[in-house]
């Protein structure tokens, strides 16, 4: 018995910054899974280079054939793989690390894992060898090689299992009272988003076993009942980013500034009000299609959905006040912003952060409630405002929420101090900067119609003409400019992160004690976390008036968009 005790503590290292008891097993799958997240990642970025250099229509670098296959490449590696690979990291972290608790099966997890593997390798083989150019969506009667298909069910299968092991995980913990009390917050929301993948996973097999037996010529399939389904895998799988993404701005608030929950029974309703009903929006995508009926549209996209609006509200307000009081309570209360500009900016943890709010409020969040609105819709559809919209979401948002927590992965988890430094505290800013002056250009061109996946803009071989005012083409050119400012960017943290895993220097207390270069300030020294004393009641009586000037001008914004969206509609139903 003692035998087996002192096996199973072998198995844990004791974190040096927080404290946590890190079980190996978890580590090690943590390792694994963002490792092979960062290749998909150099996947969907070499692929972006030629899509952006090709909508740009002054350069138009790729032909019709080689755009499309491009185009699948960098939408499966960018929204899938990349993404999933992430969030599976997450899960092994937020579970069994967090509380403290072993790795249940960590053989499963490593099966799951190479079933993940597998079948993101045979996905990309099948798009390299011009087998399956039928875009991230696959509608029919667009075929893929049956292989394709398999390779997205065998990827499905994994994240399954290794989702079923964060579960339990949760069982485990409790079962050994690893912790105390709730679970921790940024647990609760990865519980979120392992819910929303479950339900997401669902119908993945139920969209793509049909499509597997299709692509073998052994069932006839329904492409509007197959738009149905995929759109429950699509959206949703977006809307595990949307939780994971929220847990990390709430993680990475704690280890940056001590940032403060204000209320955590009031976050953690917004997570349950995600998974009641923030796949509801998967609608949005199908407005424009005649099969389904006005109050079908209505009620998917407007009444119930605006109650996963309200949950990404919440965290838009509790997430940037939770910062504010964390600088007020070490000392930065001069004024409504003095906590604001003397954040810690330098560290790419944080500033990666507060970008990815940013961007994903006020240029995801605005554009996606206009996308989701039945009678807006259809100026939206099909337009280069389309993947404005989800650019600033998954991309400005999650990806970069991602990259900023990576790195204090990198120290945390790795144990190595980051490369090229200096860099690393640049490298948010420019994919922040470039993929926000992409976006924005995006979503200006489809205000005049741009269609969103023509590969040529111009129609130059058409039997008509079309004609587009001439800012178009300047968007077209701050949009490659942007675009590519945004995957020098993400290539940029490839680089980092590659080098800083396998060539890195170790992370050791002498670094941290002497504070040497390449370690985030709040892995120096981690901020504490203040709830008691006369001081904190001072600062939560002050409230955070920085924060309520900010949301403000993000109300106006959103205001404002929405109101132009409806005055753009009535020109055209010439109404007034």
């Amino acid at each position: 018995m003692s035998g087996a005790i002192e096996r199973l503590s072998s198995r844990f290292r004791t974190c040096a910054v927080t404290g946590l008891k890190v079980n190996k097993d978890s580590e090690n799958l943590i390792k694994a899974n963002a490792v092979i997240a960062i290749v998909c990642l150099l996947i969907g970025v070499t692929a972006a280079f030629g899509l952006v250099l090709t909508r740009w229509q002054t350069v138009h670098l790729l032909p019709a054939e080689m755009y499309y296959r491009f185009l699948t490449l960098h939408g499966m590696n960018m929204l899938i793989f990349f993404i999933i690979f992430f969030e599976m990291a997450i899960l092994y972290f937020a579970g069994p690390v967090l509380l403290n608790a072993r790795q249940p099966t960590p053989k499963l997890g490593w099966a799951a894992f190479g079933l993940m593997v597998i079948g993101m390798i045979m996905v990309n083989v099948m798009i390299l060898m011009g087998k399956a150019d039928v875009l991230f969506t696959s509608y029919p009667p667009l075929q893929a090689h049956p292989l394709y298909y398999l390779g997205v069910i065998l990827f499905a299968v994994g994240a399954l299992l290794a989702t079923s092991l964060f579960f339990a995980a949760l069982v485990v913990a409790k079962r050994e009272k690893t912790y105390k009390g709730s679970v921790p917050l940024v647990t609760f929301g990865a519980t979120t988003a392992a819910i929303i993948a479950v339900i997401t996973l669902v119908h993945g097999a139920a969209t793509y076993i049909p499509a597997l037996l299709w692509s073998m010529n052994l069932i006839e399939l329904d492409a509007q009942l197959y738009r149905l389904l995929f759109w429950a895998l699509g959206h949703s799988s977006q809307q595990i980013n949307v939780a994971a993404m929220v847990s990390v701005w709430y993680l990475l608030g704690g280890l940056t500034v001590g940032a403060v929950v204000l209320n955590e029974k009031v976050s953690r309703t917004a997570f349950v009000l995600y998974i009641l009903f923030i796949s509801m929006a998967s609608a949005h995508h199908l407005l424009v299609d005649p099969g389904f009926g006005s109050a079908w549209k209505i009620w998917n996209t407007s009444y119930a959905m605006y109650l996963a609006v309200l949950a990404s509200m919440v965290h838009g307000f509790t997430v940037p006040a939770g910062l504010e009081i964390g600088q007020r309570l070490r000392g930065f209360n001069a004024g409504k912003f003095e906590w604001l500009r003397k954040a810690p900016w330098g560290d790419p943890g944080f500033s990666g952060m507060v970008l990815s709010v940013v961007i994903f409020g006020f240029l995801g969040g605005i554009t996606g409630v206009v996308i989701g609105t039945e009678q807006i819709n259809i100026i939206v559809h099909n337009t280069m405002r389309l993947p404005g919209h989800f650019h600033a979401t998954v991309a400005g948002g999650t990806a970069l929420a991602f990259m900023a927590v990576t790195y204090y992965v990198l120290p945390l988890i790795f144990q190595k101090r980051i490369a090229f430094w200096k860099l690393a505290k640049l490298q948010p800013w420019i994919f922040g900067g470039g993929m926000s002056l992409m976006c924005m250009s995006m979503i200006y061109m489809g205000i005049f119609g741009v269609p969103r996946r023509h590969w040529d803009s111009s129609f130059s071989n058409a039997p008509f003409s079309v004609e587009f005012h001439p800012a178009v083409w300047i968007s077209q050119a701050s949009m490659g400019v942007g675009g590519l400012l945004a995957a020098s960017g993400a290539l940029l943290f490839v680089i980092i992160a590659v080098v800083t895993v396998f060539f890195g220097k170790p992370l050791t207390e002498q670094a941290i004690r002497e504070g040497a270069s390449g370690i985030p300030q709040g892995v120096l020294k981690l901020p504490a976390q203040l709830h008691e004393g006369e001081k904190v009641v001072a600062v939560h009586k002050k409230g955070a008036p920085g924060t309520m000037v900010l949301i403000m001008i993000f109300f106006a914004c959103f205001v404002l968009y929405y109101f132009v969206n409806w005055k753009i509609l009535s020109f055209l139903w010439k109404v007034g």
